[in-house]
């Protein structure tokens, strides 16, 4: 089976098959900012990105360590935006 190619923007549920750690409560979604080019143990990756809310917010940047096989395609049920949501004031 080919390895899905992971690039910065994916968004990936992260459980118990990519890592004991995250089984359970623990598991998580997880959008990707980069994954780590140095070589690790056969099939582990590390990945540098956000944990995600339901709808998409960023809650935490994390660091992961994970089998690359256990990472599953994610949605995210992204609320709809405000008026002004993204926009700052300039004083």
């Amino acid at each position: 089976m080919a390895q899905v190619v992971l690039r910065p923007g994916d968004v990936v549920h992260v459980g118990p098959d990519a890592s004991v750690q995250f089984s359970g409560d623990r598991a998580l979604t997880f959008r990707v900012i980069r994954v780590d080019p140095r070589i690790t143990y056969d099939g582990w990756i590390w990945l540098d990105g956000y944990v995600l809310d339901a709808t998409g917010t960023a809650l935490q940047r994390r660091r992961i360590f994970v089998r690359q096989e256990g990472l599953r395609p994610a949605q995210v049920n992204r609320a709809p935006a405000t008026r002004n949501e993204g926009l700052r004031r300039i004083r």
